[in-house]
């Protein structure tokens, strides 16, 4: 889609904090971020068509870049009354005089809790100063009152992708995950094993201790000797779930909906409880994110067990924004996760009062 160029005029700084009542950003790496940011929307019935909602200044990949939201469409004068509310991202300012690619996706759920998901890419050419990507238009104000605002908030999980940036002389991406997943493949030099659950798993010993803080201490610490030649016998972890970590540690990527099995948000689960044990924090993160997609009034409750249980504040805290609203939190007490998330957390009731303000 091709970049629209938009006079954006910010409320008053006192008017914009009750508008935008918080936002998170979370670093995944260099040049990609989430954001989370909660809107009280009854507020922004006071902005007229062309006045936008912006985000705090966010830096990805080296740059600088805003998320614009407008609640009454972007265009001060919309065609024949149409009032669609539309959500942009804007570089604000470049490291370099470069082009700039990114991706931008912002995930919003209905009054149902089913996630929406959009996406959107776009070059940010050099020679201009600030330039807009629009990712999507929500329909008329009134189909947005009705189906994503819920008591009166609305809430947007975004993620920044910066690609690269253009150069004299053009670089190709990184294929160091692609090169060490063909390792994994093969036998050549591996030099400790893994029995789990009757399977036995190969690798190489300075990848993992590369890759993992905890596997560097067993690997090269007081046990160096003991698992030189002798297979390592694990436990508290299934041969399935120590596979796809052992691919994330060489590949760097989070396995495929196909690779989740039967029961992906269990594998997730066990796998983020993995990546907690192993100090694999990009990994958890990965977890939490795809887990926070599918998340719903069935699977709250477990979700949120599984990120107090295995130390996930950012999952923790999207759930308890999720039970905060009030027909999510009806139908989720009545779920048997929720007993037992209050059986094996009886502090999560306080934890929720204070949240929902009850």
């Amino acid at each position: 889609m091709r970049g629209v160029t938009i006079e954006t005029s910010n409320v008053s700084k006192r008017r914009r904090s009750s508008i935008l009542e918080a936002q998170t950003t979370t670093i995944m790496d260099s040049p990609s971020v989430v954001v989370k940011f909660k809107i009280n929307y009854e507020q922004t019935k006071h902005l007229a068509a062309g006045h936008a909602v912006n985000s705090d200044a966010i830096s990805a990949g080296g740059h600088i870049w805003r998320i614009n939201f407008y609640p009454h469409g972007a265009q001060e004068t919309p065609e024949e009354g149409r009032d669609n509310p539309s959500i942009f991202l804007e570089l604000l300012r470049k490291s370099r005089n470069t082009w700039v690619k990114a991706i931008f996706t912002t995930s919003i759920k209905n009054k149902d809790g089913k996630a929406f998901k959009f996406e959107s890419s776009w070059s940010f050419p050099s020679e201009r100063y600030f330039d807009i990507l629009q990712l999507f238009q929500f329909g008329s104000h009134t189909d947005m009152v009705n189906n994503y605002v819920e008591d009166g908030h609305i809430k947007f999980v975004c993620t920044i992708v910066v690609l690269q940036s253009n150069s004299v002389i053009p670089v190709p991406l990184s294929n160091i995950g692609k090169h060490m997943g063909t390792l994994l493949d093969s036998m050549d030099g591996m030099d400790v094993s893994f029995v789990i659950g009757g399977e036995t798993f190969h690798a190489h010993r300075f990848v993992l201790a590369a890759r993992s803080p905890v596997f560097k201490a067993e690997l090269f610490g007081s046990m160096v000797e003991a698992t030189t030649m002798t297979p390592i016998t694990l436990h508290e972890i299934a041969p399935a779930t120590f596979k796809l970590m052992l691919q994330f540690m060489y590949t760097d990527a989070l396995p495929g909906d196909e690779e989740l099995g039967n029961t992906p948000i269990k594998t997730l689960w066990d796998l983020l409880a993995a990546a907690d044990r192993y100090a694999l924090d990009r990994l958890k993160l990965l977890c939490a994110q795809k887990l926070w997609e599918d998340v719903s009034v069935d699977t709250v409750a477990s979700t949120l067990a599984c990120a107090k249980m295995y130390n996930c504040p950012e999952l923790k805290d999207m759930c308890i924004d999720f039970f905060a609203e009030a027909n999510n939190f009806k139908a989720a007490v009545l779920t048997d996760g929720f007993a037992k998330l209050v059986q094996q957390f009886p502090s999560i009731i306080s934890e929720l009062r204070e949240r929902i303000g009850t």
